[in-house]
């Protein structure tokens, strides 16, 4: 499935998402439900640059005035790059929270995961019916 850029745009049931460029790099983040449900978010923690992460493990933090949630990883990789604009501004996961509000970059380890992952329709209805 890809969305309106040619990217291929995937959800987690944890309400994460994953983006992957033509170059098999993939932005992560929260989803706009996520960040609706959160309120305002006052703090990100994401993996550092180098880290291997496997899908489904812990690999960050969200903090909002009401709550923190852990954030998995919707696939196995190598992070590669991580948005350091969410230091100084977490509200742009508010703000963009598919887009600007991205919390880091992976090389994807497996393709097969994929498959696991709901498409934007199928992640629509699963929230609907939350």
């Amino acid at each position: 499935m890809t969305d309106s850029n040619g990217y291929s745009l995937y959800y987690t049931k944890e309400h994460e998402w994953i983006r992957i460029g033509a170059d098999g790099i993939a932005r992560t983040g929260i989803s706009e439900y996520a960040a609706k449900q959160l309120g305002e978010v006052v703090y990100v923690e994401a993996p550092a640059v180098g880290t291997e992460v496997s899908k489904g493990s812990e690999v960050g933090v969200v903090e909002s005035v009401k709550a923190a949630s852990d954030v998995f990883a919707p696939i196995s990789g190598e992070v590669v790059e991580v948005n350091e604009s969410l230091v100084d501004n977490p509200d742009t996961v508010n703000e963009s929270p598919e887009d600007l509000g991205w919390f880091y970059k992976i090389k994807i380890s497996n393709q097969v995961e994929l498959e696991g992952l709901m498409n934007s329709e199928s992640y629509s209805k699963f929230c609907a019916d939350l």
